[in-house]
């Protein structure tokens, strides 16, 4: 095994980087379930020995080893508001909300399409983009059907909002997530940074998609009235539920919030928040809701990334970058943006963030946290709008297409795309547009 060890550390890059690529095209395939390949990946990382199985080495704790590789900051931060955000989804609140914000449209197709889209948009901010169009789909058929609209307009919408919505906090998408923990920021930092641009995005893209869809959202006045007529009286389901989960959501946001004042991290604060809202619950049936897919996915991810980052792989992506734009930060920047709005949109988002990451955090070692911090909110942007580009670029993208299939409602590819593109350009431009605002002058 010492000669085939000696083998691997020879070309250790070569070997890591075949690795990676290779989970990145069975990820794109989608014939092999993801976190399959992920796991499969990072054994195979582990097994040939570009990452070390051993935790203390001759010099004390050694630096390789290969959970040190796996970000649980990102870990505890995402099971953590799993377990929040389903237990709080129990109680009906976020439904009754939806329901009371749709009565308020009076019905009238256009206005319920902008209150869908902010609403998802808002949700999205602070739940996942799953759970958001989880929540917000099954209201949308059922006003549909009220209103005897074609619903796709109102679907296509919500994916684009959830994902626009999702950029805004440090919670709101998962690349975000791996980004406040490689790059140090708060929730706090997300907001001040990325709220602004995100609402001037939903602003334009709202706008687009009415001209789009305003000739397809026609209804009678009779069809109209009868939205004002649904009963929200027994949404909320359980009272109980409602006052210590909204609470202690409130808590854990306020939580965020005060993060600069506190300290204290926004994982510690979510698992805080879980474990509270544990004690009222069936650990065992709560823990079924965890989707332990995508947290394992995660795990494997990070190992694969790992085993890149040990044997250079990420230093020389780093040199390169910085070679091809000639040390120029503005250049950098936005290559960064547009490949990310670009790539993200074809493949899974998530490892891309989770590669891209090391790579700007190896840049700040080099030239500084000044000279990366607009590269950072340039990845963010880039991985988390250019979802809205297929209907594959995202999670919630797939769940929403798959749910309108069997409502009997199909998104055809080439249908989604026609606006994703345009979605995209214009969410890209308006943030290059910022980027420039906020960083360059």
């Amino acid at each position: 095994m010492e000669q085939f060890y000696a083998l691997v550390q020879s070309h250790a890059v070569v070997i890591s980087a075949v690795v990676l690529v290779l989970a990145y095209v069975f990820i794109a395939l989608e014939k092999i379930p993801k976190v399959t390949i992920a796991l499969l990946g990072a054994a195979v990382v582990v097994f040939s020995g570009l990452v070390s199985q051993e935790k203390i080495a001759e010099t004390g704790l050694n630096e390789f080893y290969f959970i040190n590789f796996v970000d649980f900051n990102v870990i505890f931060l995402l099971v953590s508001m799993m377990i929040i955000v389903n237990i709080t989804t129990r109680c009906g609140v976020f439904k009754w909300i939806a329901i009371e914000l749709l009565k308020m449209t009076k019905g009238k197709p256009l206005m319920v399409l902008i209150t869908l889209a902010f609403l998802t948009a808002l949700l999205s901010a602070f739940l996942d983009n799953v759970t958001t169009v989880i929540l917000i789909m099954p209201i949308t058929f059922v006003v549909a059907k009220q209103l005897d609209i074609n619903p796709v307009p109102l679907l296509i919408t919500e994916i684009f909002a959830s994902n626009i919505g999702g950029t805004a906090t440090l919670i709101g998408d998962p690349p975000n997530i791996i980004i406040g923990s490689a790059a140090g920021f708060s929730f706090m930092d997300f907001i001040k940074e990325l709220t602004l641009i995100c609402l001037i995005i939903m602003a334009a893209v709202v706008a687009f998609l009415y001209l789009c869809f305003r000739k397809q959202l026609v209804t009678t006045e009779e069809k109209m009235a009868s939205i004002q007529e649904i009963d929200n009286s027994k949404t909320i389901t359980d009272y109980p539920l409602l006052k210590r989960s909204m609470l202690v959501l409130g808590l854990v946001i306020l939580g965020f919030l005060t993060h600069d004042i506190t300290h204290i991290a926004t994982c510690i604060i979510a698992f805080i928040g879980a474990s509270i809202l544990l004690l009222f619950e069936n650990p065992e049936e709560t823990f079924k809701e965890v989707e332990w897919n995508t947290i394992f996915f995660f795990i494997g991810l990070f190992i694969i990334i790992g085993g890149f980052e040990a044997a250079g792989g990420i230093k020389l992506m780093a040199d390169w970058l910085l070679k091809v734009t000639a040390g120029s930060q503005q250049i950098a920047s936005y290559v960064i943006l547009w490949a990310s709005g670009i790539l993200s949109g074809i493949i899974d988002n998530i490892p891309y963030t989770a590669t891209m990451a090391p790579m700007i955090h190896e840049i700040e070692l080099e030239k500084g946290r000044e000279f990366v911090l607009p590269m950072w909110w340039c990845l963010s942007l880039g991985a988390c709008l250019g979802g809205n580009l297929t209907i594959i670029g995202a999670a919630a993208n797939v769940i929403v297409s798959e749910n309108s299939a069997k409502h009997g409602h199909v998104i055809k590819f080439l249908e989604f795309m026609k606006y994703g593109v345009i979605v995209v350009f214009i969410s890209l431009a308006l943030s290059s547009a910022y980027i420039w605002v906020r960083h360059f002058i």
